[in-house]
């Protein structure tokens, strides 16, 4: 409902760019010294209009420390979606990806979820053979590059017409 912010969680493992992004996301620019994020750092986005306006986003870095303890804590309820993080070039975290979204799924059932993976800048054009559950939520699944840009706005405004969509 526009008028209201979205609450959107960023998930993933530690190192996966979580933070990356959402400095891209926030301020456009990458930040090159590593600052582990400690509990959860909070920002406030308003994605460009689309073809309908789109709510402001409040999102949620978490640290990636908690694994699945993370669906305890207070600070995911009433979260509108999740952003679940991979690493490109580090498979464990592309295959925890779906296990991760799995139990965002089971805690907050009928919320949107978005699939990044990230570093894409890493690659080289070299293919990375996905988990087949990943590759079914091709209509949002984005790769990115929090160093370069590459796809990080239009990832967050996906998410920002599925829960318009989901909330219509």
């Amino acid at each position: 409902m526009i008028g209201t912010a979205d609450k959107v969680m960023l998930l993933g493992q530690i190192g996966v760019g979580k933070s990356s992004l959402a400095h891209r996301l926030v301020f456009d620019r990458f930040e090159s010294t590593y600052k582990p994020t400690i509990g959860v750092d909070v920002y406030r986005y308003q994605p460009e209009d689309g073809a309908s306006p789109r709510a402001p986003m409040i999102v949620w870095d978490s640290d990636g420390n908690l694994g699945d303890a993370m669906f305890k804590h207070v600070y995911l309820k009433e979260a509108s979606a999740a952003i679940v993080i991979g690493d490109i070039t580090r498979s464990e975290t592309i295959e925890q990806m779906v296990s991760t979204a799995a139990a965002f799924r089971a805690s907050l059932p009928g919320r949107v979820t978005c699939f990044i993976v990230n570093k894409i800048d890493l690659t080289n054009g070299a293919d990375l053979d996905l988990p087949e559950a990943l590759t079914q939520e091709e209509k949002m699944l984005f790769y990115t590059s929090a160093l370069t840009g590459e796809n990080v706005q239009q990832a967050f405004a996906a998410t920002s017409d599925a829960i318009a969509r989901r909330t219509r």
